[in-house]
């Protein structure tokens, strides 16, 4: 596929904030994902990142996706990654890993539910 070709791929607008790993560059460095495609993405950071360059990010509720730099300009880069992504998961509500935010959400809803039974809930 052509350079030209890609540029006709879906892509969104987005503005979430992700960690990257970048070859040959210690640590992770966080990053703005400005939008997203299947195949790819832009990011923005202060890091210099060169055309080419293997890298990993950590999108939201996809976990460490690989990908290579297709493109640089000043602080904006490109990222297409090795294999196809759902940017629809990308996009969800973040999945909470607090085992407790989840045991909250039950109980609130055994609460409900058992005031339900004992009437109709009124409007406050």
């Amino acid at each position: 596929m052509g350079e030209n070709e890609h540029r006709q791929i879906a892509r969104d607008s987005l503005f979430v904030m992700a960690e990257l790993r970048v070859d040959g560059l210690p640590g992770e460095h966080r990053v703005r994902v400005r939008n997203l495609s299947a195949g790819g993405m832009m990011a923005e950071g202060q890091l210099a990142v060169q055309r080419g360059q293997m890298v990993t990010i950590k999108l939201r509720n996809l976990g460490w996706v690989e990908g290579s730099v297709a493109w640089v300009q000043d602080s904006r880069f490109g990222i297409a990654f090795r294999t196809e992504i759902d940017p629809k998961i990308a996009r969800a509500p973040a999945a909470s890993p607090d085992p407790d935010s989840q045991l909250r959400r039950k109980l609130l809803a055994s609460v409900l539910n058992t005031g339900a039974a004992n009437g109709p809930l009124r409007k406050l």
